[in-house]
């Protein structure tokens, strides 16, 4: 099983600012409408695991759903989702490892996993394979970070950067083994 990272920073490493919110990510100019990246990468993934808070933002969206693969949140505290998701989403609990076994057992063979405070869980316990990250080019100062503390240094090698509209630059690794 392949667990992977696909998500946006600030320049100073946050994924969201210090009331929590990731309004920042649409200030820069799109036009043309361009997704960066992101169809051709949701296209290989079969499942996305995602932490609560990450479930509950994209839930108050003002759109329809943005996935089209099963959606897993992992929380303590949750004890369903919104009725209007039942078909789209499902509540999991239990560790980085127990989660992973879990979707195992149904057949998930690729995650996209998302949320701050998960994919800090994810590497902490080794278990994320490749991480894309793409840049704004904005300074929030504070604010939750995308990276915590680790045990041990995690080495990954690149594999690409490209720049999407003239601003954001995304960069893809791969975990060295």
């Amino acid at each position: 099983m392949k667990k992977h990272v696909f998500i946006a920073t600030s320049l100073d490493g946050y994924i969201a600012d210090s009331n929590n919110q990731i309004d920042w990510l649409h200030d820069i100019d799109n036009p043309t409408g361009d997704d960066c990246g992101f169809s051709q990468f949701i296209a290989g993934v079969d499942a996305i695991v995602m932490g609560r808070n990450t479930f509950e933002t994209v839930a108050g969206f003002d759109c329809e759903w943005p996935y089209p693969v099963p959606v897993f949140v992992c929380s303590r505290s949750l004890t369903h989702v919104p009725d209007e998701l039942t078909e789209k989403a499902c509540i999991l609990s239990g560790t980085a490892e127990e989660i992973c076994q879990q979707l195992a057992l149904q057949g998930f063979d690729n995650l996209y996993v998302d949320g701050g405070n998960l994919i800090q869980q994810f590497l902490r316990a080794g278990l994320i394979d490749e991480m894309t990250i793409s840049t704004l080019p904005i300074l929030l100062g504070a604010g939750t970070s995308l990276f915590g503390e680790l045990t041990e240094p995690m080495k990954f090698r690149h594999i690409k950067t490209q720049c999407y509209l003239g601003a954001i630059v995304s960069s893809q690794y791969l975990k060295e083994t």
